[in-house]
């Protein structure tokens, strides 16, 4: 009998051991991406396919949408746990959407450009009125449009915004001539320049003190399962390390998913990768810009204590 449960003993001591060194099974999460073609959000592919999220314990599943608001309400109905969106989508946490800033993405707006058809306007002066088309209403590149009309004296609203959801409707709509312009990313920019199809005319490289791109988690994710936002945090800085340090491959990768030639992914890569966080802090300043952009959007009635819509807790300490 002592032989026996000897054994049974060994054998148990055996199996403990062999479960030690298996690896644990991956927790997936899924994660949106405000648009599904731009370079800011590459991040997310590069570390699923380095394996940066997976050797943190996660299987991470993408979900692209056409706007900030889309993915936001997708957060709300349980459909994703974290968030790639807008600076200016931390005003939906002031209305009460259950997520919160977790993370400072990206600085400058260096990623976006107003587009124009060839033969359309030559200068920004030439947009008063004038139709250009953006993702949806209260987003970032609807705060863009609106802030090249200020900055030109003619108010927020001196250009007819018009949401039109996702780029390829808003390229076709500018073919039609249905519009006069549209924001979008640089990639998308430059390759419409390539084509012939439209010439770049605003650019937004003097906004300095900016946070173009924000990283969210849901309320429930957070409460629930904070390791898994650290987690998240920790594999996306791998990723941007990565990409900084390999940009042969940096560009493949976004190349395939942007679906742009890898000769416009190479200048992509240049203009773009300067905007990074290397440790996703938020900065004063650029919170006090947003603040500002969210009264102005008219997505909140007065500037928000900016504070109580981000946390620094589950960044790398």
């Amino acid at each position: 009998m002592l032989k026996k449960t000897g054994n049974v003993l060994t054998a148990l001591a055996m199996l403990a051991g062999l479960c030690s060194i298996l690896p644990a099974q991956a927790q997936t999460i899924r994660v949106g991406k405000a648009v599904p073609e731009a370079f800011s959000f590459v991040p997310l592919d590069i570390g699923m396919r380095q394996g940066f999220f997976k050797k943190r314990g996660l299987d991470v599943e993408s979900i692209a949408f056409a706007g900030d608001a889309k993915m936001q309400q997708a957060a709300a109905a349980g459909g994703i746990e974290f968030l790639l969106g807008s600076g200016p989508a931390m005003g939906y946490i002031a209305k009460g959407a259950p997520v919160k800033g977790i993370a400072a993405m990206a600085g400058p707006p260096l990623l976006l450009a107003i587009v124009v058809p060839p033969n359309g306007a030559k200068t920004p002066a030439d947009l008063k009125d004038k139709k250009v088309s953006v993702s949806t209403a209260g987003s970032l590149t609807y705060f863009l449009v609106s802030e090249t009309s200020r900055r030109q004296g003619w108010g927020p609203k001196g250009i007819d915004i018009k949401p039109m959801g996702a780029m390829p409707g808003q390229i076709a709509a500018m073919k039609r001539g249905d519009i006069d312009g549209l924001i979008t990313d640089i990639g998308n920019a430059l390759n419409l320049e390539k084509m012939g199809e439209g010439r770049i005319l605003v650019r937004f490289l003097d906004i300095k003190d900016f946070h173009i791109h924000v990283i969210f988690g849901t309320n429930k994710v957070l409460a629930e399962n904070p390791k898994a936002a650290s987690a998240f945090l920790e594999g996306w800085l791998e990723s941007i390390r990565f990409m900084r340090a390999n940009k042969a491959a940096t560009v493949k990768i976004a190349a395939e998913v942007t679906e742009k030639d890898e000769e416009i992914t190479s200048k992509v890569y240049d203009e773009l990768m300067p905007m990074f966080s290397d440790d996703g802090r938020f900065d004063a300043k650029a919170l006090t810009l947003l603040s500002r952009s969210l009264v102005e959007l008219d997505i909140l009635k007065a500037e928000p204590d900016m504070s109580k819509l981000y946390t620094e807790d589950f960044l790398p300490k």
